[in-house]
C-alpha cells in the first residue's frame, strides 16, 4: 500500500491512508485477531455474516423489482 504525501501534509496523507486501510477490512481483522476464536465460533460468525449478505441482497432486489 502506498500513500503520496504532497505538500508535506502529513495530516492528509494520514486520513487517506486511514481511510484505505478501512476499505481493505484491516481494522476488523485486526479486532478479530486480538483474541483466539474457536473455529466452531468463527464458522458460525461467518455463517451469520452470509445469511445477512443474502437478506440484504433479496431486499435490493424486492425493492428493486416492486419499483418497475
Amino acid at each position: 500500500m502506498q500513500i503520496i504525501v504532497r505538500d508535506n501534509n502529513v495530516d492528509q496523507a494520514l486520513r487517506a491512508l486511514k481511510k484505505k486501510l478501512q476499505r481493505e477490512g484491516v481494522y476488523r481483522e485486526m479486532k478479530l485477531r486480538r483474541h483466539y476464536e474457536k473455529p466452531s465460533e468463527k464458522r458460525a460468525r461467518e455463517k451469520a455474516a452470509a445469511i445477512r449478505r443474502a437478506r440484504k441482497l433479496e431486499r435490493k432486489r424486492v425493492e428493486r423489482d416492486s419499483a418497475r
